[in-house]
């Protein structure tokens, strides 16, 4: 699974339907499906916002690379860096299988990490995906620079609800 890193790019917007499922937006589930050789999407919690982060499993073979790096800023910077800690952080996720639908269960063990509730927005981020409860994303509208990925889940988030109401 080692070489060029997977892209994840794209949004999506997920109701909870029958069953306790979310889905796994059709724009990032086959990157996701790539990277893991499989239909599984593991997910962690975010190192600083209330969300969660979704990635393949490929890209756990960068994260002694990813350790290294970031040891080797903290030290050029004079910063103490807790190298094992650090890597608790990013070893610290759960895989998560979906059906060829992209339908998957939220474990209960991230879903309180991120306040999820029956709603998620996806927003690829290049290495990963980050998976927001909307309400949480909207918290950040003070920052300027989250207006463009705000208003995109705004939208998204009511042509799904109005999808739904039709149902």
């Amino acid at each position: 699974m080692a070489g060029q890193p997977y892209i994840y790019s794209g949004q999506g917007f997920s109701l909870l339907r029958d069953k306790n499922r979310f889905v796994l937006p059709n724009a990032l589930r086959s990157t996701v499906r790539d990277s893991s050789g499989k239909d599984v999407i593991c997910l962690a919690k975010h190192p600083e916002w209330k969300c969660l982060v979704g990635f393949g499993l490929s890209r756990v073979d960068d994260f002694e690379t990813q350790l290294d790096v970031e040891e080797a800023r903290a030290d050029a910077a004079g910063r103490s860096f807790n190298r094992d800690k650090r890597a608790m952080q990013l070893y610290t996720f759960t895989q998560v299988p979906f059906d060829g639908s992209g339908r998957f269960v939220m474990p209960e063990t991230v879903s309180g990490l991120a306040n999820i509730q029956d709603q998620l927005f996806f927003q690829g981020v290049g290495r990963f995906i980050t998976i927001w409860n909307p309400d949480e994303l909207y918290k950040l509208a003070s920052d300027p620079e989250m207006e463009g990925v705000i208003a995109t889940c705004r939208s998204f988030a009511t042509a799904e609800l109005t999808r739904a109401k039709k149902k």
